[in-house]
């Protein structure tokens, strides 16, 4: 009897012990050196330098960089004059504009993504339909939807403005005759490659959840204390344990930058969108991917590319976007389906199956508290970009018109 008594005694005090433990009564326990290993593969300190983009000669340039500014805010690369890069990708709003689908000349076909760090992806949109940032930068100047202009258009303005012409010879040589269609081609990637230039200069900043991790590399308890609450904690640890979090969304940027079957449901009175499975075939069919002749890279380098899987497993996919800022970024996934974090939180615990394709998730069983303290920790990654407030709006003259019709508003 008296070590039944015992038995029930110890396992009173380990159940007590984990309640005190999950409802935050109790401290946690110290990060273990393997989870202190996770920690810091998430740290943005593990972040390196953008990588280099061999296909674009003036990626790292600074002039093509103003350049690149100049025009991200112009209005006259839309058919109407109404619409540049920036009335999407609005840098109050990390570089994304809060709706559901893209408004601009008409609706874009899925939410806007933040450009903050897309530098370091192989692949761009949800569907991953371009394979670098000066690929992307054409699509939408020739989209009826966004900016619903064309090469040709655009040429021509970049022609008729002094200081954008001048800027342009300055980086590719003479501005070609626009009766020349390949020469108007040549002219309208090198548009893509300064919109490139500029857009690499937008890289995440630390938050608080970085300052923690250097806390906890440095053993400091105190400060670790001070910066996360007990439910931050908890939430971390769901992260990067039960919730299973890191499978997709890992590395500084919180994502792996892979093609994954979200499970949501298809945006009211549209058919399930195909994902990846139709982005694939567009981006190997596109004239001004890595291995088309608008390249600069002569090796034209394109592993990601040559590589690139295809088949019916894709049906569905969409490339995991990062978890940085995500309180400046709703509504999330693909099309805004999912209005708030917290109704994201409860779609991945119950991981229903997918309208297309195969969820690849599989039920978390988390409790209310549970996800709750995963939202907390989730809310420590809110950080402004890493760029200095120069880039983070118009130049302030504009080149070849006043003020007023180039700024942008956010």
């Amino acid at each position: 009897m008296k070590r039944v008594t015992a038995i029930v005694a110890a396992i009173t005090v380990i159940a007590a012990a984990l309640y005190a433990w999950h409802t935050g009564i109790a401290d946690p326990p110290p990060w273990t050196d393997e989870e202190r290993s996770v920690l810091q593969s998430l740290w943005i300190g593990s972040l390196p330098p953008v990588p280099p983009d061999p296909s674009n000669a003036v990626a790292d340039n600074a002039e093509a960089a103003r350049f690149g500014q100049q025009l991200f805010f112009d209005t006259r690369l839309s058919k109407n004059s109404a619409v540049a890069c920036s009335t999407c990708h609005q840098p109050g709003r990390r570089f994304t504009d809060g709706l559901q689908k893209g408004q601009a000349i008409g609706t874009s076909r899925r939410n806007t993504r933040s450009i903050v760090g897309a530098a370091y992806s192989p692949w761009l949109y949800w569907d991953g339909r371009r394979d670098s940032l000066w690929s992307q930068a054409l699509s939408p100047l020739e989209d009826p939807n966004e900016q619903g202009s064309s090469r040709e258009q655009i040429v021509q303005l970049i022609a008729a403005d002094d200081a954008y012409r001048a800027a342009y010879e300055s980086l590719f040589g003479a501005l070609p005759d626009t009766r020349n269609s390949e020469a108007v081609n040549v002219a309208f990637a090198n548009v893509g490659k300064a919109l490139a230039a500029y857009e690499r200069h937008l890289v995440p900043g630390p938050s608080r959840f970085d300052a923690y991790v250097q806390a906890v590399m440095a053993g400091d308890h105190v400060e670790e204390s001070r910066l996360f609450s007990s439910d931050e904690i908890r939430g971390l640890r769901l992260f990067i344990g039960k919730a299973n979090c890191t499978q997709c969304h890992n590395g500084p940027l919180f994502t792996n930058n892979e093609f994954h079957n979200p499970g949501v449901l298809s945006f009211p009175g549209e058919v399930p969108d195909k994902g990846r499975v139709q982005g694939v075939r567009e981006v190997l069919a596109d004239p001004f991917n890595c291995l088309g002749r608008y390249s600069d890279d002569p090796a034209r380098t394109c592993t990601e590319l040559e590589f690139a899987r295809t088949g019916s497993l894709l049906i569905g996919n969409m490339r995991t976007p990062s978890l940085r800022n995500l309180q400046h970024t709703a509504p999330f996934m693909h099309k805004g389906q999912i209005a708030t974090l917290a109704e994201v939180l409860e779609h991945y615990n119950e991981a229903p199956p997918a309208m297309i394709g195969h969820n690849e998730a599989q039920p978390l069983g988390l409790s209310r508290h549970q996800l709750g303290q995963l939202e907390a920790f989730l809310d420590t990654l809110a950080a402004p970009p890493a760029t200095p407030q120069e880039w983070l709006g118009p130049p302030v003259a504009r080149p070849g018109a006043d003020d007023e019709q180039h700024q942008q508003g956010d």
